[in-house]
């Protein structure tokens, strides 16, 4: 049961991290918004974590539990009108590459 459960939330966080992605460059997104996705962007990226990612599976779980975390509640803080059109330009671009609509 659980591969079924991380699949849908890598499908779900890809299509949610798309949505962040637009409404990064969309200028009705609050600056505290855009803040929190450079934020989480940097967080996950940078080679200073709260656990080493030579960690194996421990390094890697910090980041994971922080996006699991940190893409969901960024999106809820988005504006209607700006999580509206980035969604749609996401689910433009996931159709123009082979993506399934979720």
């Amino acid at each position: 049961m659980w591969p079924v459960r991380v699949l849908k939330f890598l499908k779900s966080a890809g299509r949610d991290g798309l949505v962040l992605l637009f409404a990064l460059r969309d200028a009705g997104t609050p600056i505290a918004v855009k803040a929190g996705i450079v934020a989480l962007a940097l967080y996950t990226v940078s080679p200073i974590d709260l656990l080493p990612d030579v960690a194996l599976l421990f390094g890697w779980a910090d980041d994971l539990a922080l996006l699991m975390l940190g893409i969901p509640f960024l999106v809820k803080r988005l504006p209607a009108a700006v999580r509206a059109r980035a969604s749609l330009r996401a689910e433009q671009a996931l159709g123009r590459f082979g993506g399934r609509r979720v």
